[in-house]
């Protein structure tokens, strides 16, 4: 056994990019573990954590500083806030409207510096496919929320609230980006709250796992599908974008079985020796033999829970309530 996986290392491509074998993961909260997991330290990543009570909301807010921080997190400067509650899908009716109250008070702060004076407005984006499961939350968002704005001066309302699903490239023909960028043009919102659906690395935080960040978002990087990125850079307002796991690779799930398994028989003589190289390869190498021994096919599958339609729904539905609390 321990010869076998020894060759399957030195088979590898040693001079392939060593970022084309890292899991996959759009949250910033994970790819500081894996920095935390290799012992590495960085001064341009500030990390803070809190506890809120009322929600069950545990918050790990990181800071990307400087270039530094900007390389060792593959994220552009800027502020990274990650909400984990177990019960995302599950709480009941008093629990989620205290978690959307949460939610709705960082989306806040992080809107403040950009709402104008008077009569405030933000453009609310549903990314992703509303006819793929997956990948519908954003859709299923704009369906919920409560659009605030007819033309109408004096509605009450602290923030004039509109919302658009523009579809994937595969429905339109065009980069959304450049769908979004013309709806700003035209309606000239103060910001915009992107909402899409991400890969995490954890199955645990499928679903029950927030991001929000004031740097925007780029639709589909997570499995792999790179478009053009929603930013303000690209379409003209700063962009708040809000991100929930749903997918995990199915290289990553391989991965752990293996090491789970292993390490549950890692008294035996055939399977020590394995249990002991997998110990000492990097989460880099364990990704990389991994996708030397799975099927091609399987390499490019992406998981989702079996109860994902429900979940989504569930969590779409809270987004929507957190969005909906702004204009209160």
């Amino acid at each position: 056994m321990e010869v076998s996986v020894k060759n399957l290392m030195v088979n590898m491509n040693d001079n392939a990019d060593i970022r084309e074998y890292e899991a996959r993961t759009d949250l910033a909260l994970e790819a500081n573990e894996n920095i935390q997991q290799k012992n590495e330290t960085c001064s341009g990543i500030k990390v803070s954590k809190e506890f809120d009570e009322k929600s069950g909301l545990k918050i790990t807010c990181i800071d990307i500083t400087d270039k530094q921080g900007e390389k060792a997190l593959g994220r552009p400067i800027g502020r990274y806030i990650t909400a984990e509650n177990m019960q995302l899908t599950t709480a009941d009716e008093e629990l989620q409207s205290n978690m959307a109250e949460k939610i709705s008070s960082i989306i806040r702060e992080m809107l403040s510096p950009y709402l104008s004076i008077g009569s405030p407005s933000v453009l609310v984006v549903g990314l992703g496919n509303k006819e793929v499961t997956p990948d519908c939350l954003g859709p299923l968002v704009t369906d919920y929320i409560s659009v605030l704005n007819y033309g109408e001066e004096d509605n009450n309302a602290k923030i004039n609230m509109t919302a658009i699903a523009p579809g994937v490239m595969a429905q339109t023909g065009m980069e959304t980006a450049l769908i979004v960028k013309g709806i700003v043009e035209a309606s000239k919102p103060d910001a915009v709250i992107a909402v899409d659906a991400l890969a995490a690395r954890s199955s645990a935080r499928l679903n029950t796992t927030v991001q929000l960040s004031n740097r925007g978002i780029h639709p589909g990087s997570g499995v792999g599908n790179h478009r053009t990125g929603i930013t303000e850079q690209t379409v003209g307002v700063p962009v708040i974008a809000i991100g929930i796991p749903t997918v995990i690779e199915a290289a990553t799930i391989v991965g752990d079985a293996v090491e789970n398994f292993t390490a549950s028989f890692a008294a035996s003589d055939i399977f020590a020796p394995m249990d002991r190289i997998l110990k000492d390869m990097t989460e880099e190498e364990k990704r990389k033999l991994m996708l030397e021994v799975i099927d091609p096919v399987m390499s490019e599958m992406y998981v989702t829970p079996r109860d994902v339609d429900a979940s989504v729904r569930r969590v779409a539905y809270i987004m929507a309530q957190a969005i909906d609390k702004l204009v209160e």
